[in-house]
């Protein structure tokens, strides 16, 4: 049984078998509904989905269609930045000659907590004065981790630990970046 307001209640009921062998109603796939419009919201601190719903469309439930219209985030916590994982990217300094990139990426792979880790190791154009440009090496590691799993001080000392020196992390969130707030669907 849904209620009138339901994104359910216009989907086709269907007959399934269940684990037993036994046909019972079920309700079809919901195909998410198309976002036609442009309008994004900036993600901010304690922002939640119920309350954006209720800013744009007055009726806090209908926060399924902010997640609708933004399918790239596996879950609606990832949307707004308070999902398991968090991004770190660390700034690094190595010592003379080669960086011990392997150890690097073996020590974190082994921390409890760490998902995934990305070697960033670019050169930036710096303009001098006078018209001539600089190459400086941007060095960094980017570490997805368990949030409640390992935090960003302790990834630090780690990094520490394989002979890099390491600048101050930087979250990647979804803080400051634009969702999608689609027309509402009636």
């Amino acid at each position: 049984m849904f209620g009138r307001l339901s994104r359910y209640l216009a989907v086709p009921d269907i007959a399934v078998d269940d684990a037993r062998g036994r046909v019972v109603a079920a309700k079809d796939f919901r195909p998410p509904a198309r976002a036609t419009g442009t309008f994004t919201h900036t993600v901010d601190s304690g922002d939640r989905l119920d309350q954006l719903a209720f800013a744009y469309y007055r009726r806090p439930l209908w926060y399924w269609q902010i997640c609708d219209a933004n399918p790239d985030f596996l879950s609606p916590l990832d949307l707004l930045d308070g999902g398991p994982l968090v991004t770190h990217r660390f700034p690094l300094t190595a010592g003379p000659g080669d960086p011990p990139w392997a150890l690097l990426i073996d020590t974190l792979s082994r921390t409890v907590g760490v998902d995934d880790v990305t070697v960033v190791d670019d050169v930036a154009l710096v303009p001098q004065p006078g018209g001539a440009v600089l190459e400086q090496a941007e060095r960094a590691v980017v570490v997805t981790h368990v949030r409640a799993g390992v935090d960003a001080p302790a990834l630090s000392e780690v990094i520490r630990s394989t002979g890099f020196a390491v600048g101050a992390p930087v979250e990647q969130g979804r803080l400051g970046r634009p969702v999608v707030v689609p027309p509402p669907v009636s």
